[in-house]
């Protein structure tokens, strides 16, 4: 009987995690594992819920978006028995090991399960964000970062048509990543970034300068950024998922901050909220080769039984790093980005 890797993918869904599950899949065929996929995050683990991932099953999965096997911000520490449970599937599944896909709170909990536990599991780190301290780059963020840059670029169509200020809110929670590249690569006018607190009378005289020079003037705003002066931006979102974080959701970031520029300007101003629509689609194919070539590592290492570790990309490589390295701390963007972009987008 071959030995069964069990594969998971937790946390917000994103493109690329479809093709890291293909590159595990075909990896460890060809290393004698077969693999079981637990449905919808740790919730799958909890309850035992799975299905079988042979070869022929992920084979076209290259170009899909989202996850087959579904996900959730199911948190094992966070349910009663949670964790004893999980404990028991993998015993019951007689699994030789577990790859956890995901982002900081997916992998944390997996730095948690081979710590407290002795879990033998590997780490695939997935996150449109972008914020995994240990690793150049995730995979979904080239998408949904490419994604944004594309409906800033209609945007500032219509605002050139109507000469208006465009507002675009883009996703990556506490961590400007997808804002800062859709900006700089879209030639914004001002960015907005939860790394730096909004100078409010700096941007309204940039907005009007750019809009005075061009006609209109582009802005890009991530959702999670801290703008007391518009009287209530940075107040709301007080409800928290399963892992602590604050749900951003109902927080109004565009509609506030194109309130405030219009007052304060003077001139018409509309925004636009991308959201989920970032999540969604084919993988670039940065996404495709970054995602395969992590999932096909991850299978390596459960061969060499080489657990606790994540798959992270340094430069030109993917290469085992500790889980606990990378979960230490969230990558928010650095002052040599912000340097750069106080050049291209004059904020």
């Amino acid at each position: 009987m071959a030995k069964k890797i069990g594969i998971l993918t937790g946390g917000g869904d994103c493109p690329g995690l479809n093709p890291a599950i293909r590159g595990c899949v075909f990896m460890a065929h060809r290393l004698g594992y077969d693999c079981v996929g637990l449905r919808d995050g740790w919730k799958g683990l909890i309850e035992g819920t799975t299905m079988a991932l042979p070869p022929a099953q992920v084979e076209d999965l290259i170009s899909r978006g989202g996850t087959v096997l579904g996900t959730s911000r199911t948190n094992p520490y966070k349910k009663d028995g949670g964790v004893p449970r999980c404990l028991e599937t993998f015993k019951k599944l007689n699994l030789e090991a577990l790859v956890a896909m995901g982002g900081e709170d997916t992998l944390g909990v997996a730095h948690k399960l081979f710590k407290e536990h002795q879990v033998p599991v590997v780490g695939v780190p997935k996150t449109m964000d972008n914020d995994l301290s240990a690793t150049d780059y995730t995979f979904g963020f080239d998408t949904s970062a490419t994604i944004a840059v594309d409906a800033a670029e209609r945007l500032k169509d219509t605002g050139r048509s109507h000469g208006r200020i465009m507002l675009l809110e883009v996703m990556g929670r506490h961590a400007g990543w997808v804002a800062l590249f859709t900006g700089i690569a879209s030639g914004a006018d001002y960015l907005c970034i939860p790394e730096r607190r909004v100078n409010v009378p700096q941007m309204v005289e940039k907005l009007k300068a750019a809009h005075q020079r061009k006609g209109y003037a582009l802005v890009v705003a991530s959702e999670a950024i801290d703008l007391p002066e518009s009287g209530g931006i940075g107040e709301g979102g007080k409800k928290v998922d399963p892992f602590g974080h604050t749900i951003l959701k109902e927080r109004g970031v565009a509609e506030k901050l194109s309130e405030l520029i219009e007052k304060q300007t003077g001139i018409e101003t509309r925004s636009a909220v991308i959201g989920h629509i970032q999540r969604g689609g084919p993988p670039t194919l940065f996404d495709r080769m970054l995602s395969t070539r992590v999932g096909v590592k991850a299978a390596e290492l459960v061969s060499q039984k080489k657990y606790g570790v994540m798959v992270a990309l340094r430069g030109q490589e993917v290469l085992p790093v500790s889980l606990e390295e990378a979960t230490a701390k969230l990558k928010t963007v650095s002052s040599e980005w912000l340097q750069l972009a106080d050049v291209l987008c004059q904020c």
